[in-house]
This record gives C-alpha cells, structure tokens and sequence, in this order.
C-alpha cells in the first residue's frame, strides 16, 4: 500500500524516527593516528524509497538543514523539462556541468564558455562570482600567465549558465536571476517543494556561496526527493524525463560533476555506472540509486567533507549496492589512509564502529 511522502515541518507533526535518546546524533566517524581514535564526527542520515518510506535512518532526519550544492540536480530539472537544454544544444557534457561543484580545470571552463556562447552571453552575464581553480595545476598555471580567476572558474558556473539558460528560453530578462523573487528562482523553488514534498514559503532561507537562495529542508524530504530523481516516480512525464537525462548524464560524465581527485568523480568513475552522488557544502551528501529505487541523504553535524565522504560509502555499502564493487575499491572510500607531508601512513578516518546497527 502506498506510504505518505515524508512530513512537512511547517506544516505537520513529525512522525517518529530513529532519533537518539541522548538527543545527539550518532559519532559516525571516526579518525585515528597512532593506533587511536585522535577525532570522531556525528551525524544522521537516512534511505527513503520512491514512495516516500523511510527504509532506515540514523540520528535526526527531520531537523531542517541546508543542503547547498548537493541539490544541484534539481536546481537543474527546469532547464531540461522546458526544453530550455535542448533549445541551446546542451548535450550530456552540459548537463552534467549543470549539476557540478567542479574544479575550474581547463575543460570545465571551456564547457560553461561554450553554454554561455550558444544563448549569445559572455562571463560578464554570471551572477556567481569567482574564485582560483579548486585543481592546484589550474589556479598556478593561471597565475604563472599572471591572470586572475574570472566567474567561469567558480565551482557552481555549470549551474548559473544552466540558470542563464532558463532565463533565456523563458524569455524573462537574465538581469538578477540570482534573486529569491526572480522568475528562475522562483521556479526552482516549486520545483524543489514538488520533489521534495514540502512547502518552502515558510522555510528558512539563506544565500549559498554562490549567491543563489538556498531553503532548509530536513534530510527525510531531501532523500525523498533523490529517490524520485532516480525513479521518475511520481513525477509528471516531463519532469521524470528530464531526471532520466540529467542523471544518465552525470554517470555518463563524472568529470563535469567534479574533477580531478575529487571524491563525486572518483566514486562514480568506481562504481559506474548506478549510483548518482552529489557533494554539498558544511558536510551534506545526496544520493540517487535508480536501480534500487532509494534516495539517500546525510549530514556530518561539524560540516567535515571528510567524513560525510564515508558516512555516505558506509550507508551505500550498507544498502547492498556495492556488494559487486571489489573489496579494495570500496575499503579505498571507506577507510581512508590519512598521509604526512612525507608520504607516511599516519592513521585513517573510518566509520565508527556499531554505528550502522539498526
């Protein structure tokens, strides 16, 4: 029978989850150096199906959080489902820059250069700000030229030229597609409350790095959202495919997504082709594992990317879709050798022993 998607905070009273007593999320990682634990992280995180149940959760999955660029995704659903992507001839490579928090390397700019050309712009038209290439080659080799980073080199410049491109087929004026009011975002924002099931009128909003409008939503709803982003499940026609497109891209272009050494590439490039992974700021991760019909979200409390990386392999491996990986693959993300300025083996940051338990 069919379940109820996960709850509305500002709208209903939360059904009960696996919520620690102590009213602290689980320690979920832990770090070592020495042969002991010199660090450990908390967290929660939760599995959700299509249909909106909740398969297993860890600590509290409905307190409201930010998910940053882990949502991506979905920011970018518009885009494709108005036919706006096709308009401008963005193909897998485009799409999957239009979910990316991506290095700044060589062909990431010349992607969003080229996206930006096809609706007649220049960088000038990006809202996003910039900073140096994330990749270390690419932030020297602009300074060894003696140039500064412009707004392509911005990690989320895939996701404004996507934005751009709405603008644009929408035929509203790009000026301030950054604002909460403008018509790009007010259309994201509908876009988020249908996948995720929640009304965001009321919710708590912030400013991303990235300067567009981020809304809380607790992490119960986000990997309900994911699960649909695999599935199409309960989606209008239009939207699932545009959810099809955007993630065969991603798993057809896990360099756009990231880059070099980094953890969505790399995972991906691993496990490919069934698993949609998705960083955000302050510790936030996402997943869509189309094949098992599940979403996954999670958050480590102190904002440590380190740890969210493992917490989210821990849960994945914990769902059974890695049983086919090779074992060194998956110990590689999972128990990960922390090395001094030497190359020495010092410690690991691991998951937490017994906290998977449910």
């Amino acid at each position: 029978m069919p379940h109820d998607p996960p709850h509305d905070p500002n709208t209903s009273a939360a059904p009960a989850t696996a919520r620690p007593a102590d009213g602290a999320n689980p320690v979920t990682v832990e770090v070592t150096r020495g042969g002991i634990v010199e660090s450990r992280h908390r967290g929660s995180a939760v599995i959700v199906d299509g249909r909106g149940a909740v398969q297993a959760a860890w600590g509290d999955i409905q307190r409201p959080i930010y998910p940053r660029s882990a949502i991506k995704a979905l920011q970018a659903l518009p885009m494709v489902e108005t036919g706006a992507a096709d308009a401008y001839g963005f193909g897998p490579r485009q799409l999957a820059l239009a979910c990316a928090s991506h290095n700044g390397e060589a062909l990431h700019v010349e992607t969003v250069t080229g996206m930006l050309s096809a609706m007649g712009l220049d960088e000038s038209a990006l809202e996003c700000g910039s900073h140096w290439p994330y990749a270390e080659a690419d932030a020297h080799a602009l300074a060894a030229q003696g140039k500064a980073p412009d707004q392509r080199h911005n990690n989320c410049s895939g996701k404004h030229a996507g934005m751009l491109a709405l603008a644009s087929h929408l035929g509203v004026d790009p000026k301030g597609y950054t604002d909460q009011r403008h018509p790009v975002q007010q259309r994201m924002m509908g876009t988020i409350e249908s996948m995720t099931g929640l009304d965001l009128g009321r919710a708590a909003v912030g400013i991303d790095g990235c300067s567009v409008p981020t809304w809380a939503i607790p992490l119960e709803n986000l990997a309900f959202a994911f699960a649909k982003l695999g599935t199409g499940e309960g989606m209008p026609d239009a939207r699932a495919d545009a959810a099809r497109r955007l993630v065969a891209a991603c798993l057809q272009e896990p360099f756009m997504v990231a880059g070099t050494g980094r953890f969505c590439t790399d995972f991906m490039d691993a496990t490919a082709p069934r698993i949609f992974v998705k960083t955000g700021a302050e510790g936030v991760f996402c997943a869509a594992v189309p094949a098992y019909g599940l979403g996954v979200a999670l958050k480590c409390d102190d904002g440590a990317g380190r740890a969210a990386e493992v917490m989210l392999v821990a849960v994945l491996r914990s769902i059974g879709v890695l049983d086919d990986v090779p074992d060194e693959t998956v110990r590689r993300f999972l128990e990960v050798a922390i090395e001094n300025r030497r190359g020495t083996h010092v410690g690991e940051i691991r998951p937490a022993h017994g906290w998977l338990a449910f």
